[in-house]
């Protein structure tokens, strides 16, 4: 019976591997039974962002000395670019294990590589239909049957380029290469509603896609990035057919300062919190993650805000600061992986969280 394992591990830069190979080297990790590595990079999340590409290539490299290269290759890479405000870069190495605890139901992962995605298709249903199917096979890979098990999909997204948008065989959706972001992160996140049964298939079209915000996944995660052209999904959840120590659960935040859902959410894993987490419990959040998104209104909670209107910073910037901020203060550090650009995840202006922790 399998057992899933996280590691969190602080980076330095984003092609610092010290940590990585001293737990390999230790012992602690098994480079074979590594599913899934995301990270949190220090660049500016936008489409020219090379830090995720750099701290991918390095993660490959750093691995080659371990496995063969079609082990290498079938890892899923998540890097997040962006650590404004006080978030802290950092590794999250996500490994299956053969080790039998008899603790279940447990954490269960999973995960997917979908083909490589057409430029005229991204943004559009084919996309939403293409990650709905590379959701359902990671779910059978994690031994996930039921859709009510699963708790966060995260999802690796490709976006367009000049170049890409030169060399495409159909028309695309935009030639805005940052608009392109969201509505690659916005057409997988349906395409995860899809997969979960959250929507049906008649409400995503092609014109709905990122234009009509009260369609969304309380469970999806993407993240653009220029480093890939095709899907990579990883799938989190709870299952009889796991055992080990950690759980996972999930909230939905309904704007950036929605914190109580993930109060409640740590409350149910065990972890009661009135504030701020105590130092002696923080140990036990083995990971958090969570979407940022600024919503298109302008306001939250009835106020005004620029996030929208600053022509210098990306709003996706400025959410992940701010919502990085709002959640380290309910965990006690920010070494969190908060992503920017939550379009369809979670309703306008807020976002899912997950939280894996260590049971009791």
């Amino acid at each position: 019976m399998p057992q899933a394992r996280v590691h969190r591990i602080p980076a330095a830069s984003p092609d610092d591997m010290q940590g990585l190979n001293r737990l390999i080297g230790d012992g602690v990790i098994d480079p074979a039974g590594i599913v899934a590595i995301l990270g949190k990079t220090e660049g500016n999340g936008c489409v020219n962002d090379f830090t995720r590409a750099f701290a991918v290539s390095a993660l490959k490299a750093s691995l080659r000395r371990h496995l063969p290269e079609t082990a290498v290759e079938r890892i899923v890479y998540v890097m997040s670019g962006g650590t404004e405000g006080g978030l802290a870069p950092h590794w999250l190495v996500l490994e299956r294990s053969a080790y039998d605890q008899g603790l279940r139901p447990a954490l269960a992962i999973g995960a997917h590589h979908t083909a490589e995605l057409p430029a005229s298709a991204l943004g559009r249903t084919a996309q939403a239909e293409m990650v709905r199917q590379g959701v359902l096979a990671a779910m059978a890979e994690a031994g996930l049957d039921d859709p009510a098990d699963v708790h966060f999909v995260q999802v690796k997204v490709p976006l367009l380029t000049a170049e890409r948008i030169a060399a495409a065989t159909g028309e695309v959706r935009t030639r805005d290469t940052l608009k392109s972001m969201g509505l690659s992160r916005g057409a997988a996140a349906l395409g995860v509603a899809l997969a979960l049964g959250e929507l049906a298939p008649d409400q995503v079209t092609d014109q709905a896609i990122g234009a009509d915000p009260a369609l969304w996944s309380g469970r999806a995660s993407s993240s653009a990035g220029v480093e890939l052209a095709n899907h990579e999904i990883l799938v989190l959840g709870m299952s009889q057919h796991w055992s080990g120590p950690l759980v996972v659960d999930h909230a939905v935040m309904a704007d950036q300062l929605d914190i109580e859902p993930v109060r409640d959410t740590l409350v149910r894993l065990g972890l009661p919190v009135r504030a701020q987490l105590a130092p002696s419990e923080r140990h036990r959040v083995v990971a958090l993650l969570a979407k940022a998104e600024a919503g298109t209104s302008g306001r939250l909670r009835g106020r005004r805000h620029t996030m929208l209107d600053d022509s210098d910073i990306s709003a996706t910037r400025h959410a992940r600061a701010f919502v990085g901020g709002v959640l380290a203060g309910l965990i006690g550090h920010a070494e969190l992986f908060v992503s920017g650009g939550a379009e369809h995840q979670g309703p306008d202006g807020g976002g899912p969280v997950a939280i894996i922790a260590e049971r009791t």
